[in-house]
């Protein structure tokens, strides 16, 4: 039972990494600091997905499949498992991984035009006691 829930807390936090992965560069637009943990794991999902970098959350989530005696993922790993042929078809995988950089990259655009425009505005005189 301690191997299926642990199986289950990576799938969680794989597609919470995901999500983030996706849309976390607008978080960007209102914590310019973010940038930084946003750009890592924008670099390390452009690793798995262009050169083939090992997940550790999928290596985890297999092994603690195996010890409770569930079934693995397929051999394409997360993403082959939970999402291509299940939310998109197969063939439409390079599209999808297309659509999610051009969605990171239009938050980073937009991120710096935010942080401009807030550089350009004026600051509010501090309130400070008379």
């Amino acid at each position: 039972m301690v191997y299926a829930l642990l199986a289950d807390a990576a799938m969680v936090v794989h597609f919470a990494f995901l999500a983030y992965l996706v849309c976390g560069g607008f978080l960007v637009w209102r914590w310019p600091k973010m940038i930084w943990p946003h750009l890592a794991a924008a670099a390390y999902g452009l690793g798995i997905a262009v050169i083939g970098w090992p997940c550790p959350l999928t290596w985890l989530e297999e092994w603690a499949r195996a010890r409770a005696g569930q079934e693995g993922l397929d051999p394409g790993g997360f993403i082959s498992h939970y999402l291509t042929g299940v939310v998109y078809p197969a063939e439409h995988l390079p599209r999808v991984q297309l659509a999610v950089a051009v969605v990171v990259v239009l938050s980073w655009i937009g991120a710096w035009f935010a942080r401009r425009r807030a550089r350009r505005r004026p600051r509010s005189p501090s309130s400070t006691p008379h």
